[in-house]
């Protein structure tokens, strides 16, 4: 049985495929692995060929035109036979050890005729150069070793929230919902983890330092200077994100308010970027994406606004994107991110 299909986004990824696709292939024939080459213009696609050739049992490829991140994840999806699935990027990798106690999990659910629809676990910050290795994980915040829902959950930290790396989705819930990400679109991520959360009823939280993200190419999407110039592509995923749900129609308390907290970080992201361009016209955006939250759910926009991380990015005058943009740049040598 195939418990997990690993699908891994390539776009150009000659020169760190093989790190993603190595650490993954120990899971052997309880997993697959698609490899998605985005229409990229190097090798990538003949080593993908290559490792499909060397593994016909576990490694597919699929060749197709350039539709970005979030098209190459949704032909994974369309693809997959695994009973669960999960996106690793094609400059990360995963611990090998954690992603056995994850199928040994995996087995005992299926020998307990139990299914989830989410797996979270930890990931770690491997970042260029740094000597600290940050890793995020959520002791505090979620039960272990049992299934719970979003009832029994617990406070989330501002640096806790969970991302694509922390989950392994059930793919037919991934169906069911209809997952598509929109194509040639940047930061399509934070969709992926957040449209399913209403949809998401039983969990599972396995303590294990699974996902190794990479952080260092001056290329990536989290590159500040890239987010910079791509700014108009987070401000069209956050509103995509807003536009999702009616938070008043979401029934559990706890998982609506985390969901209002995972929108008030992407609000506070898609600010600061605006911030730190020091544009004239971004500083609008800016205005315009607050006023869009508002009109479009005002007791939401009331709680971000007024919370820590809204007053922060509101601070009034030049003076006060000053402070704003000295908070970003604490967070961002704590947390290790960019």
């Amino acid at each position: 049985m195939k418990y997990i299909s690993f699908v891994i986004p390539c776009y150009n990824s000659q020169d760190y495929m093989s790190r993603a696709i190595e650490s993954i292939l120990t899971g052997k024939e309880e997993i697959e692995i698609i490899i998605v080459n985005d229409g990229s213009g190097d090798r990538t696609s003949e080593i993908a060929h290559e490792y499909m050739k060397k593994y016909p049992d576990i490694i597919r490829v699929i060749d197709k035109e350039n539709g970005g991140h979030g098209d190459a994840v949704n032909k994974g999806i369309d693809a997959a036979r695994g009973a669960y699935l999960k996106v690793v990027d094609s400059d990360d990798w995963v611990d090998e050890e954690a992603l056995r106690k994850i199928l040994t999990l995996f087995r005992n659910l299926e020998d307990d005729g139990e299914q989830i629809d989410m797996l979270v676990s930890n990931f770690v910050y491997e970042k260029a150069g740094a000597a600290h290795k940050k890793c995020v994980h959520y002791r505090n915040a979620l039960p272990q070793d049992e299934i719970f829902r979003w009832d029994d959950i617990g406070h989330f930290r501002l640096d806790q929230y969970i991302l694509m790396h922390s989950v392994i989705y059930r793919t037919e819930m991934l169906r069911l919902i209809q997952m598509k990400l929109p194509k040639h679109t940047f930061y399509v991520d934070n969709i992926y983890v957040y449209y399913p959360l209403p949809h998401v009823r039983k969990i599972y939280y396995l303590d294990v330092d699974f996902y190794r993200y990479f952080i260092g190419r001056d290329d990536q999407s989290v590159n500040e200077k890239n987010m910079i110039a791509r700014a108009d592509q987070q401000i069209f995923v956050t509103k995509m994100m807003i536009d999702m749900y009616e938070m008043k129609k979401i029934s559990s308390k706890k998982l609506r308010q985390y969901m209002i907290n995972y929108l008030a970080i992407m609000m506070t992201v898609s600010s600061i970027i605006l911030i730190r361009s020091k544009a004239k016209e971004n500083i609008e955006k800016k205005r315009e994406l607050w006023k869009y939250l508002k009109k479009r759910d005002f007791k939401t926009y009331f709680k971000i606004r007024h919370g820590i991380l809204g007053q922060t990015m509101n601070i009034p005058g030049k003076s006060g994107r000053k402070i704003s943009s000295l908070v970003y740049s604490v967070a961002r040598r704590i947390i290790g991110f960019n």
